[in-house]
């Protein structure tokens, strides 16, 4: 006959239970560390993507019925011309409100006139604090026939607000290549010239950055609109 089962004492089953016990525990334990620790990389994940995505920059412009604000500002350079009223129109004038500018000639026959007498008669439709906001500058790009008594006279029939000026053709061309527009001569005959220049009107900011432009045909309620929007906006 065999003999009896030996059982294992009292003690020895308590201590199995509780090793038992302690690695069901430490189990349990790592499971959870394992996922707490994917609930934080995909945390980080998350807040990583938030802070290197690009996010959509503030617009240039507020909305404009004639207006068209470029993807990106475009500083303007240190320059300095000649004004109607024997001062000096320079890159310091540009800043503090928004200035709206135009290049042209006072013998153009058709564009300038047209454009100024637009701007001139939306010019009038401002009230004084939206005037305070803006200013208009017209910059001549003849200054071989554009004296200071011409730019100043022919500005003034427009609106007594607007500035006129001019510079050399070293200084015009190196400002208006850096704002991306281009004017050129086209001779005639019995050594008269036309002007080619560009019809859009130029939009610089309150900080001195091109930002935009206006584009005809011009209407003056529109471009009013459009002055008196610039004025309340920044």
């Amino acid at each position: 006959m065999a003999p009896p089962a030996r059982l294992p004492p009292a003690h020895a089953l308590a201590y199995t239970g509780r090793m038992n016990i302690a690695r069901s525990a430490g189990r349990v334990s790592a499971n959870w560390l394992i996922v707490i620790a994917a609930l934080a990389a995909a945390a980080g994940l998350w807040f990583g993507a938030r802070l290197f995505t690009t996010t959509t920059p503030a617009p240039l412009l507020p909305p404009l019925q004639a207006g068209m604000a470029f993807p990106a500002p475009r500083e303007v350079p240190a320059f300095e011309l000649d004004r109607a009223d024997g001062g000096k129109l320079s890159q310091a004038d540009w800043r503090g409100r928004w200035t709206i500018v135009f290049f042209g000639y006072t013998h153009c026959p058709d564009i300038c006139p047209t454009t100024l007498a637009s701007f001139g008669q939306a010019w009038k439709k401002l009230d004084a604090a939206a005037r305070e906001r803006l200013r208009f500058d017209f910059i001549s790009v003849d200054p071989a026939r554009d004296n200071p008594e011409q730019l100043a006279r022919y500005v003034g029939h427009f609106d007594k607000d607007f500035v006129g000026a001019t510079g050399s053709d070293e200084q015009l061309t190196a400002l208006t290549r850096a704002l991306g527009i281009m004017y050129a001569r086209e001779q005639g005959e019995a050594g008269s010239y036309t002007v080619d220049h560009s019809a859009s009107v130029l939009i610089i900011d309150p900080a001195g950055r091109e930002v935009g432009l206006l584009r005809p045909p011009f209407d003056a309620s529109q471009i009013a609109a459009d002055l008196q929007t610039l004025a309340r906006s920044q």
